[in-house]
């Protein structure tokens, strides 16, 4: 038996294990297995029903808004308050810039080192004054030793397809990737206040209307990003895809899809969001209606006490640590089910079920990225790790270019005089909320119940949680796990194919990942960036 430990995996938030055996030089069976506990649910208990959305913000330091918009949404039905309009404009472009920010983090930080070799770009011979200079500097890194945060790359695998000054074009948008990310925290506390952990949303509306020069330096700085996504970004999905072709026959996971939809218009209604809500199932590839009735969440598998599967209205966050058996408990993470079925969650499933509603800016870029990788119409190509990697894509180009018309609508509600931000609220000494959202990566819902005025249950049900949770109470793997089985693994010691997979879901926890050869016994430790 072959044991491998890649210890730590970064480029993902948190702690994540990954076992996997492999035979015949594919996975064969997969565990994922979270290893952090935090316990936000527990510390939530007893407060004030008010602190819920600042508190939630701290659950994940990447994706912020979404949970503190999330509480806001579980508060306001608890309270029984409706925000005025100007609100949900805000909210949106506050979201937006979260989108913005956390896809190109992912497209080049996160991800983008699977598929472009450092090693590789100083092959290459630009033309470029500023491509010459980026060859010269990662020369004199190599030579001295010190390629900082590329150090322990898996260099010259045979994996990476792509060609030297390919390569070295893409490293260069890397750096420049850092910059723009970063111009999106940036409108993120214009309108927000500050980022992360935002402060300009609570519960009842805003606490104040962006001033005029504020909109002025948020258009300024969003067609910047803008330009960033279509003339950059985009390019580099169009340039890249060719080569890995291959990779949209690999990842496929439970080819089941759930999203709670996100950005609201002025119905408010989840199956009228920009990126509607909706549930695709396999077996019939059509978008059903979804209820919150329908989650369950299992934990025969997890550490805590176990209990039937539970709807998270009623759910028990009761920590039980139990020795690591990938036979009995091994995860940190619950088990959420959908109809009793694992879900798939994030980009493909929002651009899936918006596709298949007909959602006219994403079939009208899904179709034409499509046609320009030459397959016209093969929408299932999407069902793999290739089709995560466009959809955050084009999630970043629609949002970008509807977040102009939002800009432009706040102007016209400013214009009309309807400047009122909040609407005041009593709390009630007792009252339940749920609110369904998307972060970046996937469904976000948060369930509250008040009593006495303070919180008495608070149960969040997270992206990751989704994706990267263990088997349920009928065995029933989860997404990841189910994606990894089949991925080809050219070189146990370095498991670069496995990498792919797990960071095309962005999982928000650090991972280690143990790949299993069952054909002999030796171990080996890889560290790896």
């Amino acid at each position: 038996m072959t044991k491998l430990i890649i210890d730590p995996i970064t480029r993902i938030e948190g702690h994540l294990r990954i076992e996997v055996e492999i035979e015949k030089g594919k996975v064969k069976n997969a565990w994922s297995s979270g290893t952090l506990f935090r316990g936000i649910e527990i510390i939530l208990k007893g407060r004030d029903p008010r602190d819920a959305w600042i508190i939630t913000q701290r659950i994940c330091g990447v994706c912020p808004i979404p949970h503190g918009l999330t509480s806001v949404f579980a508060l306001e039905k608890a309270f029984n308050v409706e925000p005025p309009e100007i609100a949900r404009i805000v909210r949106n472009l506050i979201e937006g810039t979260q989108y913005l920010h956390s896809h190109i983090l992912w497209f080049y930080h996160l991800n983008g080192l699977d598929y472009v070799d450092i090693v590789s770009a100083l092959k290459a011979e630009p033309k470029e004054k500023s491509l010459k200079e980026l060859k010269q500097k990662l020369n004199s890194f190599v030579e001295a030793g010190q390629l900082g945060p590329f150090t322990n790359g898996y260099w010259g695998h045979p994996e990476y397809k792509l060609p030297p000054d390919l390569n070295l074009l893409v490293v260069s948008h890397y750096l420049k990737a850092l910059e723009i990310q970063a111009e999106a925290s940036k409108l993120t506390a214009i309108f927000g206040g500050k980022m992360p952990m935002h402060m300009n949303t609570p519960p009842g509306g805003l606490t104040k209307i962006p001033e005029i020069r504020e909109i002025r330096t948020f258009m300024y700085k969003l067609q910047k990003i803008k330009d960033f996504v279509n003339k950059v970004m985009y390019q580099d999905l169009l340039a890249l895809a060719p080569y890995y072709l291959e990779w949209a026959k690999i990842g496929k996971g439970v080819e089941n899809y759930l999203s709670w939809g996100v950005f609201d218009d002025k119905s408010r209604k989840m199956e009228k969001r920009l990126l509607p809500s909706g549930a695709v199932f396999k077996e019939k590839m059509k978008v059903e209606n979804v209820s919150p009735d329908e989650v369950t969440e299992h934990v025969k598998h997890s550490f805590y006490k176990y209990t039937k599967p539970l709807n998270p209205k009623k759910g028990r966050t009761e920590p039980e640590y139990k020795k690591y058996d990938t036979d009995t408990t091994y995860s940190w993470l619950k088990a959420p089910r959908y109809k009793g079925k694992p879900m798939e969650v994030g980009p493909l499933a929002r651009v899936l079920i918006a596709y298949l509603k007909g959602v006219e800016p994403v079939k009208r870029e899904v179709d034409t990225l499509l046609e320009k990788l030459g397959q016209k119409g093969n929408i299932g190509i999407l069902k793999s790790v290739v089709g995560r990697l466009a959809a955050r894509v084009i999630e970043s180009k629609i949002i970008a270019e509807k977040m102009e018309e939002w800009i432009n609508e706040l102007v016209e509600e400013v214009k009309k005089g309807n400047v009122k931000v909040f609407n005041d609220y009593k709390i009630p000494k007792n009252g339940e909320g749920v609110g369904l959202w998307e972060a970046p990566r996937g469904a976000l819902g948060h369930w509250v119940r008040i009593k006495n005025y303070k919180i008495e249950n608070y149960q969040c049900v997270v992206p990751t949680t989704w994706n990267a949770c263990p088997r349920d109470d009928k065995g029933q793997k989860g997404p990841l796990e189910t994606a990894l089985l089949g991925t080809p693994v050219a070189d146990p010691k370095k498991p670069l194919e496995i990498l792919r997979v797990v960071h095309s879901f962005d999982p928000c926890i650090a991972c280690a990942v143990h790949v299993i050869d069952p054909e002999t016994n030796e171990v080996y430790k890889i560290k790896a960036i």
